[in-house]
């Protein structure tokens, strides 16, 4: 999947996605983190991947655009190993 989704379909496609093939044993949050019409939420994730049966952490941050009270654009950032 793409690092970036623009527009709530886009969105929620990726989210189904992400559902459809991994399945979470645990999750830590941070954030958020504000600013102007931005904000930046930090994820850890402890998951399995449905389809190949391989476990591994994943670390990303996601910098979510907000217009007119809601989430229009979202953008992941990961460690680059």
């Amino acid at each position: 999947m793409s690092r970036e989704s623009v527009g709530l379909s886009a969105i929620r496609a990726k989210g189904e996605w992400w559902v459809a093939n991994h399945e979470v044993h645990s999750f830590q949050v941070a954030g958020p983190w504000p600013h102007d019409d931005r904000f930046i939420v930090g994820f850890r994730f402890d998951v399995t991947m449905k389809p190949t049966g391989q476990r591994f952490t994943m670390e990303e941050m996601a910098l979510y655009t907000v217009k007119d009270g809601k989430i229009v654009r979202e953008e992941f950032f990961y460690d680059g190993d």
